[in-house]
């Protein structure tokens, strides 16, 4: 990134007149919310993190950009307006260039009864695009070259995805239409089950469909980037193995650490990188815990990471921390059924205790994951070279494939 961002202080909406054109909500503190919890270096270390923020094209693969509400209790009314702010503070003190932000939080599972309705879907990705077109700030990053505009610009490359597919419902040319909406990032399902293939909560996986099979082939052909995070293990399996282009694991972990249908075994880690995909290491609360670390931290979601470097290359790993600008605990308890937590995350099974957090210490929102990530990987000898690919290297090449 540029060190010095280019941001004039727009916030969201601002263009219309609060209280009379949309309710107004407390939102929570983008940057202070609780205290930091910076890695310590050296000023050597120091020195050396700046020229490398400086040189390379940071890639968050997986956030949540909105800010929700402070008061975790209005956030389904808030989701009911339909207006979610976007945290244009926080993005101008991170490290990021380019920021995957997901557009079905909070808004695309709330807002509607059903939970996945294409006009909420629309409203949702229109309401974004509307503020977006306000402000000089964010780049709706829709090819390579916007990010690279972005890091000398000293602004930030906004990826516009989806996490799960369902809203497509048997219409291979709603895919189209959501390209053609900018969006470039496309997950197969949403834990739940839908008419592509078999979400992480089955019991029983049976893969991709045979319209699965489709939309992943419409997929390819209209420049997606495909995502199988909440997917069955099998139904994974199947996209990488119908999927013409990489595909990614944008904000996962290693099974073989923290037993969790959210996280992935390593066979399935195996064939996603070994067709030229990439995983990205997620820290939403409570999900990359390891034995070794059952106070989810820095230390637990890094050594996921280590894990499955050692096990796929460092050509196939990355970072989607998965993080929001608010009290995403409060959050996972207010939506768990949404969410699909509760039969995903390993609790409850014997040897899995855990100590619950009110908050991942040093990896709060997608600012402080920014700093503490690459600052991690200095303290611990990381050469520059593999420093590069996974903090947006590995991210960027894997775009670009699915992206042509």
């Amino acid at each position: 990134m540029s060190l010095k961002k280019n941001y004039s202080g727009y916030k969201s909406f601002s263009y219309l007149e609060a209280g009379t054109d949309y309710k107004v909500f407390d939102l929570a503190d983008e940057l202070a919310r609780v205290p930091s919890a910076a890695v310590e270096l050296t000023g050597a270390e120091e020195a050396r993190l700046a020229a490398l923020v400086d040189a390379n094209l940071l890639v968050s693969m997986h956030e949540h950009l909105g800010v929700f509400p402070d008061r975790i209790e209005e956030t389904p009314e808030y989701a009911r307006h339909g207006r979610m702010s976007t945290a244009f503070d926080g993005l101008a003190a991170s490290y990021w260039d380019c920021v995957f932000d997901n557009l079905m939080d909070g808004i695309g599972m709330i807002h509607s009864s059903s939970g996945w309705q294409w006009d909420d879907v629309l409203h949702d990705l229109g309401m974004r695009l509307c503020d977006l077109a306000h402000q000089d700030f964010l780049i709706h990053c829709k090819r390579i070259e916007d990010v690279e505009r972005a890091h000398d610009e000293g602004r930030v490359a906004w990826v516009a995805t989806m996490e799960g597919a369902a809203m497509i419902e048997h219409d291979l040319d709603r895919i189209d239409i959501l390209h053609g909406f900018g969006l470039r990032s496309l997950g197969i399902t949403y834990s739940e089950s839908n008419a592509l293939g078999n979400g992480l909560k089955e019991d029983r996986d049976g893969g991709l469909t045979k319209f699965g099979r489709k939309a992943v082939a419409r997929m390819n052909k209209v420049g997606l980037l495909i995502d199988a995070s909440h997917c069955g293990d099998q139904t994974t399996l199947d996209t990488v193995q119908y999927s013409e282009k990489p595909i990614v694991l944008s904000h996962i972990g290693a099974r073989a650490l923290w037993d969790s249908n959210r996280l992935a075994p390593d066979d399935v880690l195996e064939a996603v990188a070994a067709k030229g995909g990439v995983i990205g290491i997620e820290c939403a609360p409570h999900t990359t815990l390891t034995k070794n670390n059952r106070v989810h931290n820095l230390a637990a979601f890094m050594e996921h990471f280590e894990y499955v470097r050692a096990l796929v290359g460092i050509d196939h790993v990355g970072f989607g921390p998965d993080t929001v600008y608010g009290d995403h605990v409060g959050l996972h308890h207010a939506y768990s059924a949404s969410l699909s937590l509760k039969d995903s995350k390993g609790a409850g099974k014997p040897g899995q205790e855990y100590e619950e957090v009110a908050y991942v210490e040093g990896l709060e929102n997608p600012t402080e994951g920014s700093h503490n990530i690459i600052r991690w990987l200095v303290k611990h000898g990381y050469s520059d070279e593999d420093i590069q690919k996974v903090m947006g290297g590995n991210a960027l090449r894997v775009m670009a494939e699915a992206w042509a």
